[in-house]
């Protein structure tokens, strides 16, 4: 018996270096890339923010956030998945564009943010798989564990049920937004908590 090969797909890179650049990605079970169209929104919310940053992409999947952020020049990324015919596919694709400032890490996510890194991050995406409850779990992990620099940018997309999230006193909601079924937001950290000044830009797309 012939066991049938996953089908493949292709994730767009929007702006920047490799701007309009088509990359193989595989059709896998939970695997579901950012729309262009909420890609296009984060990426305009960060756009002062990316050179130079230095990122790390909790559940990467296709790949297209922390790709997105390379094209636009940021200085490096950590990208972790769990699939690895995903992870293989994001190895060959950086490859095929030529990127050496990025790692690729098979494996458990939850497992890797309880470490401590060597150094921490500037930008940090939390896209998990749905209705796996992982979002709010890496959200603590992130901030025992000190992943983030002063000022880091968090970037966390969810199933549109999750109304509120549980996040560290650290960490200020800047923008919130619905897009068909799914809920996207960003936070920022700061070592010293903001209260009470939170500019949240609450909208609903359908």
């Amino acid at each position: 018996m012939v066991k049938k090969r996953p089908s493949s797909g292709q994730v767009r890179i929007i702006s920047g270096q490799w701007r309009s650049r088509k990359l193989p990605i595989h059709d896998l079970e939970g695997l579901r890339p950012t729309t262009d169209r909420v890609r296009e929104t984060l990426f305009n919310w960060i756009a002062n923010d990316i050179r130079g940053a230095r990122v790390l992409d909790c559940f990467a999947g296709s790949g297209a956030l922390s790709l997105e952020s390379l094209s636009r020049y940021a200085s490096y990324a950590k990208i972790f998945e769990l699939q690895a015919q995903a992870a293989k596919q994001l190895v060959a694709n950086l490859a095929t564009l030529k990127c050496d400032n990025a790692d690729v890490i098979k494996g458990d996510s939850l497992a890797l943010l309880a470490n401590k890194p060597s150094e921490g991050f500037d930008l940090v995406f939390i896209d998990p798989p749905f209705r796996k409850s992982l979002a709010e779990k890496s959200i603590s992990l992130i901030d025992q564990h000190h992943w983030l620099n002063d000022d880091a940018l968090i970037y966390v997309e969810t199933e549109s049920e999750i109304a509120m999230l549980t996040v560290p006193a650290s960490w200020n909601l800047l923008k919130e937004k619905k897009a068909g079924q799914v809920i996207y937001r960003l936070y920022q950290y700061s070592a010293e908590p903001v209260l009470d000044e939170t500019t949240s830009d609450t909208e609903e797309t359908n």
